[in-house]
């Protein structure tokens, strides 16, 4: 199957997006991943894959209204791939609302999984190949502080800040909500 990718602008920095064709998602592209440049174990084109604007239109259109604040949730089809565990915690990070935090310890718990899978959980989070629209960055540590983020702890500032949960300064140095 075709990879198709894109470069969508943001206050983060660029979006590589990237995606495979699927007729019942908007904008007619599931999203395989959302990543920014320095992120850990983000992917990198490759040669065989096909640069295609038009087909995320609708996920830019989504990430624009978002970062300008008129808007706390994606509507679109995902096609991020993992082992059942780590979908199982993905789904757990797609239930944290808009403008709410959770532990790595509450996530496990969330997921039936024993205290001592916290590392696991963990690791699953840092994986999320979906960066921003999966919201891995909801999640920090058990005495509140900021910890890791594939994509750099003053993205995550930036989006908790959008969010109004906390954060130093703001997406584009705009105060939190």
């Amino acid at each position: 199957m075709t990879t198709l990718y894109s470069e969508i602008t943001s206050p983060l920095g660029p979006l590589l997006v990237t995606g495979r064709p699927s007729a019942g998602a908007p904008g007619g592209t599931a999203i395989a991943s959302l990543s920014v440049p320095g992120q850990k174990n983000a992917p990198a084109v490759a040669p065989d894959w096909r640069r295609d604007t038009a087909a995320f239109a609708e996920a830019e259109r989504q990430l624009t209204a978002y970062f300008a604040g008129e808007s706390r949730d994606f509507r679109l089809e995902f096609a991020a791939e993992g082992t059942e565990f780590r979908r199982r915690v993905w789904d757990a990070l797609d239930a944290i609302p808009y403008g709410a935090t959770t532990t790595y310890g509450e996530l496990a718990a969330r997921i039936g999984a024993s205290r001592a899978a916290v590392r696991a959980v963990g690791g699953a989070v840092g994986a999320n190949p979906l960066l921003v629209l999966r919201p891995c960055h909801r999640v920090i540590g058990a005495d509140g502080s900021l910890t890791g983020y594939a994509g750099g702890l003053d993205r995550k500032r930036a989006l908790l800040a959008l969010e109004g949960t906390g954060g130093a300064g703001g997406i584009g140095g705009t105060a939190g909500r």
